[in-house]
């Protein structure tokens, strides 16, 4: 039942925050932060509870639509949890940067910011095809709420925008779950959604590699990586601060945990076949987003397209076919939705004072607000991956891991490396350095936002430092997805 309440906790949250905007100001937060209080204790509930010996921390299976085979089926592994870890702490993230941000519409922005979540969470959780996608569905309508309602000028381009891609990536999923039960069905005489009957069916070679590239292309849009990723930096440039940590630190990696959990499982040899163009895409996607990411004026456009960059290297990976792979994945996920969501709550908490993303109207600012540039230079050193921060941990072990598969793709890949350092320290220049503007000087960080920034500081700090119970975590997990593609393979 712990399973059921980790995502009934937002909604019903949400339910609650809507109209509470009625009763005190501050009300539809503070329901909010209970809301994933009581979720953050759930998983502590899961974690001491759990067993080292069995990949699956706990399952939930309820009949939901029998005719149909359809299964209300939850169930978390290490993996899973490990994300659904990150969500959580980012929800407390994004409820804290809007604390002052969001004045109008309290409660139907905290409502749908839980929601979110909880889509999310359910995502993170199903195991029923059917259930996956219903939950896929369900965290874009709220998100897309958060950017055309609160969001900036462009508000309603940049929302339709991002619907439209998502939806057309949720369409083509669709179409190859049922290709995927119909073939099953023809062959077993069993009409299911359920994940682990589904593993082992066996599809002919042409079938396997069409349904394979529907559940691809939505994967890859959300991702996003090329030529699909043309609705982030719109997104994320319009959407308000606290949606663009949720999109930055956990709806994009909705997409590659389909990848993970769904895509290269359930058809093992499509997806070895189909590697090389996968890795090249993500190995294209590092560079050309970096190179894009240096060219940028607006502040969290150039971020957006750091997270491109950094998406790059998950795809590389993924489909690299190896344990060290595979953990530098997960890890890459963590510590970039870490990272970026802290770089967009800089850059949301810049605009919120100076009413612009432009850098070239910002520059010394380091005298005026040195907490704010000691802060952006430790997010920043962190994406172009330091050693000792999170995001080195992960690339380091992408490359190691797919290294083995193709020297060529992993030079390139490394290449992104180099072009990375640039992008990022010409933002510290050119905000915190240089002759100041003359006029709109911010005012440094006050204590709720730097409280709020020490925390993911250390949550990097600790990925970075310790990496090894995050490892642990999910090695049991990703040794049986391996051995899932190797035994389909033979």
């Amino acid at each position: 039942m712990i399973l059921f309440w980790l995502i009934a906790v937002p909604l019903l949250g949400g339910i609650l925050a809507w109209p509470a905007q009625h009763w005190r100001s501050h009300a539809p937060r503070w329901i909010a932060l209970t809301a994933l209080a009581i979720d953050a204790g759930l998983m502590v509930l899961l974690l001491c509870g759990a067993s080292a010996d069995d990949s699956w921390l706990q399952q939930l299976n309820w009949e939901w639509i029998p005719r149909f085979g359809i299964d209300f089926h939850l169930g978390l592994d290490g993996l899973s949890f490990l994300l659904i870890g990150l969500t959580v702490l980012l929800g407390f993230m994004a409820v804290g940067c809007s604390w002052l941000e969001i004045s109008e519409q309290k409660g139907l922005f905290h409502c749908n910011l839980l929601w979110t979540l909880a889509g999310v969470i359910g995502v993170f959780l199903a195991l029923d095809l059917f259930l996956f996608f219903f939950f896929w569905e369900a965290m874009l309508i709220p998100m897309y709420f958060l950017i055309s309602l609160w969001g900036h000028e462009n508000r309603d381009y940049a929302a339709m925008k991002f619907f439209i891609f998502t939806q057309v990536g949720g369409l083509l999923m669709l179409i190859a779950i049922l290709a995927l039960v119909f073939l099953h069905y023809r062959s077993s005489g069993e009409f299911t959604f359920d994940y682990f009957r589904l593993l082992d069916n066996r599809l002919e070679p042409a079938a396997e590699r069409w349904i394979l590239l529907g559940f691809f292309i939505a994967f890859a849009i959300k991702l996003p990586a090329l030529p699909f990723h043309t609705w982030l930096p719109d997104a994320h440039t319009q959407a308000p601060t606290g949606g663009s940590v949720l999109l930055a630190g956990v709806l994009l990696k909705t997409g590659a945990y389909g990848l993970l959990r769904f895509a290269i499982p359930l058809f093992p040899e499509a997806a070895h076949d189909f590697a090389p163009i996968a890795m090249s895409l993500g190995a294209v996607s590092i560079l050309y987003a970096a190179i894009l990411a240096f060219a940028q004026t607006d502040l969290k456009r150039l971020v957006a397209y750091t997270s491109i960059s950094h998406m790059g290297f998950v795809l590389v990976g993924l489909f690299a076919f190896n344990a060290q792979a595979l953990q530098g994945v997960v890890m890459t996920l963590l510590a970039h939705g870490i990272s970026a969501a802290a770089l967009f709550m800089i850059a949301g908490s810049l605009q919120e004072r100076l009413h612009t993303r432009e850098m070239k109207t910002m520059g010394g600012f380091w005298k005026t607000a040195p907490r704010i540039g000691s802060v952006t230079l430790f997010f920043s050193v962190a994406a172009l991956g330091m050693p000792g921060l999170g995001n080195f941990i992960g690339e380091f072990l992408v490359l190691l891991g797919s290294f083995r598969s193709s020297i060529i793709i992993t030079a390139v890949s490394a290449a992104g490396l180099i072009v990375a350092p640039i992008y990022a320290l010409h933002v510290v220049q050119r905000v915190f350095h240089g002759p100041p503007p003359g006029k709109g000087v911010p005012c440094d960080f006050g204590w709720r936002e730097m409280a709020l920034m020490i925390v993911m500081m250390a949550a990097s700090l600790g990925i970075g430092l310790y990496p090894q119970p995050l490892l642990n975590a999910c090695d049991l997990p990703l040794k049986k997805l391996i051995a899932q593609g190797e035994r389909h393979e033979h």
